[in-house]
């Protein structure tokens, strides 16, 4: 029997073997993802050609093209796809090229992104980092107020049989009332007592926020099992003792998934919080100037703006969650 050890498992891999697993495995992981987002955008030029189909059929006739049926009224029935059945080509052409079209083309919305992006500086206010910017304070701090509050609601909830019976069915009916409707409430009354500015836009988003922290929260401190309760209890642990050293480390994968969620509604709010004021600046400000003058690819550039900073935060969010849970030994 050879006395020579036991080689570690994957020693035999050498470097390149083990690159080429991590080829395969992120190929594996990205051919599918990236197979939908090119279906999407296939999907998305198809759908311009009708959507612009009018204002593509207005610009054909200025250019003394033909198009088919021939009478005005039935042109202005058919909507413009005449011209998209007698010259596909013609029609494709225009709908990807319009200064304001109905639909704008990715590459339209990619364009603006890059110019108000790269193309200015961050202080100009045509850049839409600087309007990123504006929009992430209240977005922030409304977070952190609304996290904290749903974190303060989900122990009293836990710890009071009044509490659950009380708080928790009106947590849950004032997510029933549409945040349009009650966003201009929040800023006309704060604006009557003089609060304006970050502050009302920072409510908003803590409404917002607060509802996913505490159900993940009340869901997570409830997660120990009876077994290890009744161990805490058997130790005569006090009820800080157990919250501490039990319900909380539990809880905390409930909470960051809630987190991520709770921030995402965060920027949802700060962005309407902007709505109802007028605001110039902020992303909010940009769909609303963007509405006024019919500026369509703005309006879609804001909103593609707005989802990269949901998901730079959560990834913000779940690369702590990561770190957390490793340091504490939850990671899996």
């Amino acid at each position: 029997m050879s006395d020579a050890p036991l080689s570690a498992p994957g020693a035999a891999i050498g470097r390149s073997g083990r690159v080429g697993l991590i080829v395969r495995g992120l190929a594996a992981k990205a051919v599918p993802v990236a197979t939908v987002v090119a279906a999407l955008i296939a999907l998305w030029y198809l759908a311009c050609i009708p959507m612009n189909a009018r204002q593509s059929l207005l610009e054909a006739e200025r250019a003394g093209i033909a198009v088919t049926p021939a009478t005005a009224a039935e042109r202005r029935e058919s909507g413009g796809l005449s011209l998209a059945l007698a010259n596909p080509g013609e029609a494709a052409a225009r709908a990807f090229a319009q200064e304001r079209p109905r639909l704008p083309a990715p590459h339209q919305v990619v364009a603006e992104l890059w110019d108000t992006t790269v193309g200015q500086k961050i202080t100009s206010r045509r850049s839409l980092v600087f309007h990123a910017g504006i929009t992430l304070g209240p977005t922030l701090l409304g977070f952190a107020f609304g996290s904290a509050l749903g974190i303060l609601l989900a122990i009293g909830i836990v710890h009071s049989r009044v509490m659950d019976l009380s708080v928790m069915p009106w947590a849950i009916a004032s997510q029933t009332i549409p945040i349009l409707a009650i966003a201009p409430m929040i800023i006309v009354v704060l604006n009557s007592v003089g609060v304006q500015g970050l502050v009302p836009k920072a409510i908003i988003s803590a409404y917002l926020s607060f509802f996913p922290v505490t159900v993940g929260m009340v869901k997570g401190l409830r997660a120990p099992a009876p077994s290890d309760l009744d161990l805490m209890r058997t130790w005569n642990a006090s009820g800080l003792r157990t919250l501490v050293s039990l319900r909380l480390p539990a809880s905390l994968p409930y909470l960051f998934a809630s987190l991520k969620i709770a921030v995402a509604a965060a920027l949802v709010g700060a962005i309407i919080g902007e709505l109802p004021t007028g605001a110039v600046r902020g992303l909010g400000a940009r769909l609303l100037a963007g509405s006024y003058y019919g500026q369509t690819v703005q309006i879609w550039s804001a909103l593609f703006g707005a989802a990269i900073v949901a998901a730079a935060l959560v990834a913000a969010i779940a690369l702590l969650e990561r770190v957390t849970l490793r340091r504490m030994g939850l990671a899996r």
